[in-house]
């Protein structure tokens, strides 16, 4: 293992010598205590007691992993593990992560700061872990063969680097890539400014997530990792709605949403009810001369996007990624367009021999919401979650944004639905209908036409060798 000494040679110098090194039997003695977390909850934010200080991020269904200081350095220690990972209620997954869940915990640290991160693999297989977007030197980047030896089974390896800017980031394998990323292993890790930066504004609640997605057979609990693109269930932090908690905040709150991207493909997000800014990408903060308002933004494949707004509009807002089929569960691919198709007369033939026979999409999917289908175990419908007005007929990518103004400052607690004010809500219009209103701004066209003039016929020419060009 690399001294101390050794690895830090000033306040940001590191040696080019150091890199991932395995940690010996008598050495592991000195780890800190590994964390350990199987709750699918949202966990109160992680104020420092040790270090610098800065204001917490909340992991939507997640956590944020505690440190120890050791001569100045901040140390954590990551567990690579078999977990079972609550989707939603009525549904678990069988998946690979760290300490205990899918995705890991959230990593926070200060810009400036030194790191040492402790890594052991339960894992049946090796491992590695590669610190996405940070800069750091080139043999603590994590890609195994690469970089540095594979993480073998029950062996642990240790990280050391300093965090150099501040900035959004995530942490996954880099080895067996495919497979470990497919079972869930990945997480969050977000370094905040050291002093006040022009580019990075304060604000009264920091929210961050990650998009991930698994393909699990209904009735099954484990993801099928060849898959490439026909994903059944669309994830934020490995969970689905109504398994998504919802982002609570106060009144006129200063709102700030970390999202990082590690499916297989882009996700258009949507917040509805407020603009946004996106202030900050994998690369770090955005320019403020770059940055403009918008209610919906594409977050490709390994990226990260930072998105800023006043949260100044009372109510219940969805917020949800708008690929259509993202915000639904275990969805099959293979299901025909029946929309239109009269089944009555056939299905009267065949509930003579299948009983249970059931027409889908006859009349469209909504059905599907208020069925009550008899589902494989570990299976939950594609479209659930009950609203104050009937079923909110979403799943996968999809949560609430809560706006309260009696919200207390710090409490992230489910304050219920939304009280409408009388009048404040669309309603079934049951009187005569009235002529329609005709405004005098309406007016007709613009300007008047002209009238036709003589018919013009063109004649078409067929050139001829290449005269006159």
């Amino acid at each position: 293992m690399v001294s101390r000494r050794d690895f830090f040679r000033g306040a940001g110098a590191v040696t080019a010598a150091v890199s991932a090194a395995s940690v010996s039997r008598v050495a592991m003695a000195a780890l800190p205590e590994p964390v350990l977390q199987t709750k699918p909850d949202t966990m109160a934010p992680l104020v420092p007691n040790s270090g610098r200080p800065y204001n917490p991020v909340v992991t939507l269904n997640g956590w944020t992993l505690p440190w120890r200081m050791n001569q100045g350095v901040k140390e954590f220690h990551l567990v690579a593990e078999p977990v079972v990972r609550e989707l939603a209620p009525g549904m678990k997954a069988h998946l690979w992560g760290y300490n205990g869940q899918s995705p890991g915990p959230t990593i926070e640290v200060v810009e400036g700061d030194r790191v040492r991160v402790f890594v052991t693999n339960k894992l049946p297989e090796h491992t590695s872990i590669h610190w996405h977007g940070q800069r750091l030197p080139n043999g603590m980047d994590g890609v195994a063969g690469l970089n540095q030896k594979a993480i073998q089974p029950g062996k642990t390896f240790v990280y050391e680097f300093v965090a150099r800017r501040p900035g959004t980031f995530m942490y996954h394998p880099h080895a067996d890539e495919m497979t470990q990323m497919a079972m869930g292993m990945m997480g969050f890790w977000v370094t905040h400014p050291k002093v006040k930066n022009p580019l990075i504004d304060a604000v009264d609640r920091d929210f961050c997530f990650l998009l991930n997605a698994f393909d699990i057979d209904p009735g099954t609990a484990t993801p099928k990792i060849m898959t490439m693109t026909d994903f059944n269930l669309w994830c934020w932090n490995s969970r689905v709605f109504p398994g998504i908690d919802t982002l609570n905040v106060r009144k006129n709150d200063k709102v700030r949403i970390r999202i990082g991207n590690l499916t297989m493909t882009n996700h258009p997000i949507h917040l509805h009810g407020h603009e946004f800014l996106v202030t900050g990408t994998d690369g770090g903060p955005t320019p403020k001369s770059t940055r403009w308002y918008e209610v919906t933004t594409d977050v490709a494949v390994g990226q990260m996007r930072q998105i800023e707004f006043l949260a100044d509009e009372e109510g219940d807002w969805a917020f949800h990624c708008h690929k259509s089929h993202h915000t639904m569960n275990a969805m099959g691919h293979d299901v025909p367009t029946m929309i239109g198709v009269d089944h009555r007369e056939v299905v009267k033939q065949i509930t003579k021999v299948v009983p249970d026979y059931m027409v889908m999409g006859e009349r469209g999917m909504a059905d599907m919401a208020e069925m009550e289908m008899p589902l494989p175990d570990n299976t939950i419908p594609m479209m659930t979650g009950q609203g104050p007005f009937g079923g909110v007929e979403m799943g996968g990518m999809f949560s609430i944004l809560k706006v309260r103004k009696n919200q207390k400052a710090g409490d992230y607690g489910d304050p219920g639905w939304y009280q409408h004010p009388k009048g404040e809500v669309a309603f079934e219009w049951t009187g005569a209908l009235p002529e329609p209103a005709r405004f005098a701004a309406e007016g007709g066209q613009s300007m008047p036409r002209q009238k036709p003039g003589p018919t013009t016929e063109v004649k078409v020419r067929k050139p001829s060798g290449h005269s006159g060009h």
